[in-house]
Order: C-alpha cells, then sequence, then structure tokens
C-alpha cells in the first residue's frame, strides 16, 4: 500500500511494546511529536486509527485495524531486517561463490584457495563445479579456471601461469635429466583423450617427427599415472598433474625435462564479461593470483624445481 513506510511500521511495533508514545520516542531516539506525526503518517495511509489515545497516563490501546497492521507489518519488518544483515554479509564477502574448475587445478591450486576464503569469510557459500570441457559455460558460475586462453565478448580473463609439460616414465626408463624427444618414437606412452590440452602435446611430438605408440587412453589423471607405475608406457602431464599425483615421493617413477620442450598450457581465470562481481568472488581472484604465484618459478630462466 502506497504512503507505509518501514519507518512508520517500526514505531508502531515500538509503541506496543513501549505502551505509550513517549517511551517509544525515548526508545527510538525521536521526540514524542516525531512519533506521533509518523503515527498519523501511518493511519492516514491505512485509513483509520490504529491506537486508541486513553490520555493522561494511560497506556495507548491498538485498535483491531491497528493489529491487522501490525501483524503484516512485523512481517515485513522481519524480511526488512534479513535483507540488511544479507547486504551486510554480501559486502563483507558472506555470500555465495560458484567456482568452476578441472582435475589437476583441483588438487594444487584450488584448495589453498579455498581454504584462504574460508578462514577470511567463514559465512561464504563456496559451491564447486569439475568439468572437463572443450568450451567452457563462464555465465553459468562466478569464477572459472581454464586451461587454455578463451577470447571473446562474453568473458573476461586473466592468466595466472605456464603449467610446463614434463615426461613422467616408470623407474629405470630413462637415466636421469633431461630427455630427448626423439627417444620417445615408437615407445609405448598412456595418454589422456584427444581433447582439451591433448592435441597440443601430439602436435609438438608430431612436428619433432616422433610418434610414440599409445598403448593405453583414460581421462582421470590417476589412472593414467596409474599405468605408467605399472610399467606400460611413459606420459607427458602438466607440472600440476604430477605434483597433484604426489609424484616426487615415488619410489616407482622417475620425471624429465623433455628436450626440446613443450610450449606449457596456460592456466587462466575466467568470469562473465560485464557482471558485476561481488566482493567474494573479487577477493577470491586475489587469493588466486597469489596462490599461482607460489607456484610459478619467478626466475624462467632457471630450471624447473626438481619433482623426482
Amino acid at each position: 500500500m502506497s504512503g507505509i513506510e518501514l519507518r512508520h511500521l517500526a514505531t508502531m511495533a515500538a509503541v506496543v511494546e513501549e505502551g505509550s508514545f513517549g517511551r517509544a520516542a525515548q526508545r527510538l531516539g525521536y521526540t514524542q511529536s516525531s512519533v506521533s506525526q509518523q503515527i498519523a503518517a501511518l493511519e492516514k495511509a491505512v485509513g483509520g486509527a490504529v491506537f486508541d489515545r486513553p490520555g493522561g497516563p494511560r497506556p495507548v490501546r491498538i485498535t483491531p485495524l491497528g493489529t491487522v497492521v501490525l501483524t503484516h507489518g512485523r512481517d515485513l519488518l522481519e524480511r526488512a531486517e534479513a535483507m540488511t544483515i544479507a547486504l551486510d554479509r554480501f559486502r563483507a564477502g558472506g555470500g555465495r561463490i560458484d567456482i568452476g574448475t578441472f582435475q589437476s587445478l583441483s588438487t594444487v591450486i584450488l584448495p589453498p584457495v579455498v581454504r584462504a576464503l574460508r578462514a577470511e569469510f567463514p559465512d561464504c557459500d563456496i559451491r564447486l563445479f569439475e568439468e572437463e570441457t572443450e568450451t567452457p559455460r563462464v555465465d553459468r558460475v562466478d569464477l572459472m579456471f581454464f586451461d587454455r586462453r578463451v577470447d571473446g565478448d562474453d568473458v573476461e580473463r586473466l592468466k595466472l601461469l605456464d603449467d610446463p609439460y614434463l615426461l613422467v616414465a616408470p623407474r629405470g626408463d630413462f637415466p636421469a635429466g633431461p630427455v630427448r624427444l626423439d627417444r620417445l618414437h615408437g615407445r609405448p606412452m598412456v595418454a589422456w583423450p584427444p581433447a582439451c590440452d591433448q592435441p597440443g602435446v601430439t602436435g609438438a611430438l608430431a612436428r619433432a617427427g616422433v610418434r610414440p605408440e599409445i598403448v593405453f587412453r583414460a581421462a582421470a589423471n590417476e589412472a593414467v599415472l596409474s599405468m605408467v607405475r605399472a610399467g606400460i608406457g611413459s606420459a607427458i602431464p602438466p607440472r600440476l598433474v604430477l605434483q597433484g599425483a604426489g609424484v616426487a615421493t615415488d619410489a616407482a617413477l622417475t620425471v624429465h625435462e623433455p628436450r626440446p620442450a613443450f610450449p606449457p598450457r596456460e592456466i587462466h581465470l575466467l568470469w562473465p564479461a560485464g557482471r558485476t562481481r561481488s566482493p567474494l568472488a573479487a577477493r577470491a581472484i586475489e587469493i588466486a593470483v597469489a596462490v599461482a604465484a607460489t607456484y610459478q618459478p619467478r626466475d624462467e630462466k632457471r630450471a624447473l624445481p626438481s619433482i623426482s
């Protein structure tokens, strides 16, 4: 109903609870005349008296019309208070954030990002969605980690890091140190399905004139590494895959730098273009950048940190 304001309803509730206009004014920090004016404005809006005013020291009494107004008014006041709390939590970062991710990032980069967000915003609602896809549906999430550069008017992006490819092999297949790509020609290899970043690996091998014998393909990182542990062939995964699988402490495997090196996989953070980011999403981006910086070697000319 036009003319009814939340402050009018709050004043009415205070008068009922305190029993007089004067005590309601003291509680609300108003003058008594201001309380009278607000109640008068409310009565004009609803078309009748909401209080009987006996005068003197006797308390005011709510009318039947006033009871109807207050019953529904309390509901509005509660909903307004809930909205105020929700807005305060949103501004403080205590809202919901949907994050898209993929296998290897979920095990290395994403966990410290989630821990930091939960430490700063204990009430935040974090939803994670893992999907291996050629075309990221950025419109369905607030943020998405993706393993390739994505261009377009509908997406904004930030490159987080380069993720170099390494050769992982059963222990004893190759001596310690870098391995020339031509040594892989005709040798058994375990690989991922021909999607996502896998064509880049296949193309780099082909340009070097190297054609390994693919003996097994699997989408799950652990399945690929398990077959390498079983000794049926080597594999060429990004470093994040090896780090997430704890290969550094695996006595059955050795890790080598391929020579020449493959172009690294690029890890980007994407979000919908033109969408106003919540404080929680904005902070998640900052944390992701900081976490990625701890993974990325500062000096690109130095050797990659040892994994094996």
